[in-house]
């Protein structure tokens, strides 16, 4: 929910010197509001994830079957994916040193799943200012148009809140960015598994139902840098935030967790779908 303490403006990335990022990738990530695709994991690393992610959601029964919502402080596995140096280094190239993880969920598309997720922002659904989360997207599975990868609309991450309007029912949300359809053509996240993409907070997107036969499954790390401040002292209760890299600043951040058993903890917050 917005509220007037917010600054929902985006801040141009300026990198000289990054590590992973190409400034060609740089410009188009300012430009657009993504960058994608980077190899992450190899074939048999993604393999093991997928098993991983397969065995919470089982384990986690009918409320785990089409997410798992911010567990990266209580479970071990989350947390390492979140702290992999391989994914912080393309993080740093946008948001800097700095880095901490304040939510993740796996979210899992079943094959024929008749739900879309419509046109949103991100960032109005949090208690967050200034706007400088980036969101990486793991796919799990290759994801394409065929099974509903996500799809951005380019260039709307620095136009501010966009008005919203009321969806059908066979929809994720209940609300939806209005007119979305003339805003441009969308993109679709083409990746395979291993792979990830990049976004910032405000850039429009959503994803259609999966008409296909196969699954389309992928995890979503949020980034931020300590200069981020939670604006609602309730909607803080529900964040358990991890730190990354760099200095975590007035952050509260919780260690590596000991557990590894999703039955034996809670999610403390839901914080949207993809």
């Amino acid at each position: 929910m917005l509220d007037d303490k917010q600054d929902l403006r985006f801040r141009r990335v300026v990198n000289a010197a990054p590590a992973r990022l190409s400034a060609d990738q740089i410009r188009h990530y300012n430009i657009n509001g993504f960058v994608q695709p980077f190899d992450i994991y190899d074939p048999q690393e993604i393999s093991d994830i997928r098993d991983y992610v397969d065995g919470l959601m089982r384990d986690l029964g009918p409320e785990g079957a089409y997410g798992i919502n911010c567990y990266q402080a209580r479970l071990s596995g989350l947390w390492d994916i979140a702290t992999d140096p391989r994914i912080l280094d393309h993080v740093e190239d946008i948001l800097g040193p700095d880095i901490l993880c304040w939510a993740s969920a796996v979210l899992s598309k079943r094959p024929h799943d008749p739900k879309a997720v419509p046109w949103h922002q991100d960032a109005s659904f949090w208690s967050l200012s200034p706007a400088r989360t980036v969101t990486v997207w793991l796919a799990i599975d290759d994801a394409d148009a065929e099974n509903s990868a996500m799809r951005f609309i380019p260039g709307t991450h620095d136009k501010g809140p966009m008005g919203v309007r009321n969806t059908g029912t066979e929809a994720v949300f209940h609300k939806e960015t209005a007119n979305a359809e003339g805003l441009g053509e969308p993109f679709t996240n083409t990746l395979k598994a291993g792979q990830i993409s990049l976004h910032a907070d405000m850039l429009v997107h959503g994803s259609q139902a999966n008409s296909s036969n196969r699954r389309r499954c992928g995890l979503t790390l949020r980034y931020c840098p300590p200069e981020v401040v939670i604006t609602d002292a309730a909607w803080a209760s529900g964040v358990e935030a991890i730190h990354c890299r760099g200095d975590a600043g007035a952050w509260h951040t919780y260690p590596r967790p000991q557990n590894n058993d999703i039955t034996k903890t809670t999610s403390p917050h839901v914080v949207g779908n993809n």
